[in-house]
């Protein structure tokens, strides 16, 4: 697994993060449970990341030959309840030689909401505070 994020490795932050709405994220949770590595599919969700690997696994604790193409951090219940929001995207190395881009990746998760990763809502970003000053007592 360390391989997998050697050179080669790009990781973007998603600024401002993407938000999927509740109704798309339904159906992305469905689609991905149903194409989990396990069921012979290619994605691994978990509540704070999703995994794409080239292939099935072989077993539930062997991903046998399976390379992890990248993952996808996400964050449920943010903004609200029932949306989830995208914040970083990884590819790796092996998903970087096979010609994958962040777009790529988020994409193949976000289609199962009818979504694009550029269609996605974004968050809204607050501006910063301002500087705290110490002022001397007295």
């Amino acid at each position: 697994m360390r391989e997998a994020f050697d050179d080669g490795v790009i990781s973007e932050v998603i600024r401002p993060a993407a938000v999927v709405p509740e109704e798309c994220a339904r159906a992305i949770l469905v689609e991905l449970a149903l194409q989990d590595v396990l069921n012979g599919g290619v994605w691994q969700a978990e509540p704070s990341t999703w995994r794409r690997y080239d292939r099935p696994w072989d077993g539930p604790d062997d991903p046998g030959d399976a390379e992890l193409i990248g993952m996808i951090q996400v964050a449920y219940g943010t903004p609200t309840k029932y949306e989830i929001t995208v914040y970083r995207v990884t590819v790796t190395r092996f998903g970087t030689e096979n010609a994958w881009t962040v777009e790529d990746l988020a994409d193949d998760a976000l289609r199962f909401g009818d979504l694009t990763l550029d269609d996605c809502p974004r968050a809204a970003m607050a501006p910063p505070p301002k500087p705290f000053m110490h002022r001397p007592l007295g």
